[in-house]
């Protein structure tokens, strides 16, 4: 992120919206939209935007397998067979063994 470009002013975007949408589109870098000097909002375009919720579905995947190996190594399982079981009996599934 280069601050001087990815950092505007609302006020700033309003008036030169074409401009940043073509830089957006151009860089693929999100704009911090500040209002009195403070950060207000973040506008992407879409593939950038797309590529981030594919980034973070990523790194949200890999740290539920890194729970769910920090579970098995402390012996934090149960047998599938039991699990299925009080799965059925809870919401009613009929057990068509």
């Amino acid at each position: 992120m280069k601050l001087s470009r990815d950092i505007q002013s609302l006020s700033v975007f309003k008036r030169d919206t074409s401009k940043f949408l073509k830089q957006m589109k151009k860089t693929g870098q999100p704009i911090v939209l500040t209002v009195n000097g403070k950060a207000a909002a973040v506008v992407h375009d879409p593939d950038s935007y797309q590529d981030y919720l594919r980034e973070k579905d990523r790194l949200e995947a890999i740290a539920g397998i890194q729970r769910g190996l920090a579970d098995v190594k402390a012996g934090r399982t149960r047998v599938a067979e039991d699990v299925f079981r009080d799965l059925f009996e809870r919401f009613g599934i009929p057990d068509n063994e």
